[in-house]
């Protein structure tokens, strides 16, 4: 386990730092790589946004880093280094959380005191048959000292700070008797009872309407300020990442193939599959007539994963004898700039 102290500043080092993480799901069929030596860093105080179709190794990267990934899955190689408070004052700790038991005391104080999760779905993250005061009160009381009095003024308190009307009423109710905004709000609420140093929110505007998406993404914003909290942007929308995103991870088929701050991502893409995704976006002054671009094909099954380049078949730019029989590996091109791809190294 990779655990030692630091006790000067590590003022710049990154809070959590994912190192060529692996995940697969062993089953009948074969093998399921779902992610495939993915490395990234989240910082503190700033957004992450990781993006790429569906079926690309997002969310299972995100469980990964908490221990809650469905059976059979597991972590077979890499590493999680979280960077913790110490418990003396000025001290810090780096934790390698893949050497923690996902049911262990010090995974469960980190997953949802320090690390926090905000699910795809709040409709079926609550449980149905308890209050949401009930749940909120739980998580609070599972990580910090509290009587029941004092959780539930503290839950109706969190209630209020992401703006749900007439909390202490929604403290007695059902998810299922909530809208889906007040759901995604009430999903934030607890996410954010034990004041965790990382919020990883998985998709947190999916199926929500317009004007709900941009309420949520702003009170994600206002919380990340007032709490000086990191946040891991998880989504497909390329809308949500250019407003919430300082730094940016594109996945396809469990790996990183690109990653770059923001505005390198949509001013200088240099993957194909990065341009591919942003040419993919409609265009506001588009009209009727003009076909919205697409990327040719779909994402390989998971069992006949193709040779060399993940993204090879549908690549525009495919090289023969070269993307088809060796694998790019992720390399710097410019400051904090990074691509896996044969057009800016050789095989």
């Amino acid at each position: 386990m990779a655990n030692y102290t630091q006790t000067d500043s590590a003022a710049g080092a990154p809070l959590l730092s994912v190192r060529n993480l692996s995940t697969h799901f062993p089953l009948d069929e074969g093998t399921v790589i779902a992610v495939d030596g993915a490395s990234f860093d989240v910082f503190e105080g700033q957004t992450l946004g990781i993006v790429g179709e569906s079926g690309c190794g997002k969310s299972v990267t995100a469980r990964s880093i908490l221990g809650i990934l469905d059976k059979p899955g597991l972590i077979v190689d890499g590493e999680i280094l979280f960077r913790r408070r110490g418990r003396n004052s000025g001290s810090e700790e780096v934790l390698d959380l893949t050497s923690f038991d996902p049911d262990s005391s010090e995974m469960r104080s980190i997953r949802g005191g320090e690390i926090a999760y905000v699910f795809q779905e709040p409709m079926t993250s609550f449980s149905p048959v308890h209050t949401i005061g009930n749940q909120l009160m739980e998580a609070i009381m599972l990580h910090q000292d509290m009587g029941k009095d004092e959780a539930r003024a503290m839950g109706a308190d969190l209630l209020r700070r992401v703006g749900i009307p007439l909390p202490d009423r929604r403290m007695d109710e059902y998810s299922f008797q909530l809208s889906g905004g007040l759901r995604q709000r009430a999903m934030i609420a607890m996410a954010l009872s034990c004041s965790p140093r990382i919020l990883i929110a998985d998709e947190p505007t999916t199926a929500l309407d317009v004007t709900t998406q941009a309420q949520i993404l702003d009170l994600m914003s206002g919380l990340q300020e007032d709490n000086e909290m990191a946040i891991m942007l998880i989504t497909h929308d390329l809308g949500v990442i250019a407003e919430m995103a300082d730094y940016v991870v594109v996945m396809y088929l469990g790996q990183v193939v690109e990653s770059a701050p923001v505005d390198d991502i949509f001013h200088n893409p240099q993957h194909p599959y990065t341009q591919a995704l942003l040419q993919s976006i409609p265009r506001i002054q588009s009209t009727g007539q003009d076909r919205l671009a697409s990327i040719t094909g779909s994402v390989p099954h998971p069992y006949a994963r193709p040779r060399g380049c993940p993204f090879n078949p549908r690549c525009p730019a495919f090289m023969l004898g070269t993307c088809d029989t060796s694998e790019p590996r992720l390399q710097p091109i410019g400051t904090r700039h990074e691509v896996s791809c044969f057009l800016h190294h050789g095989a």
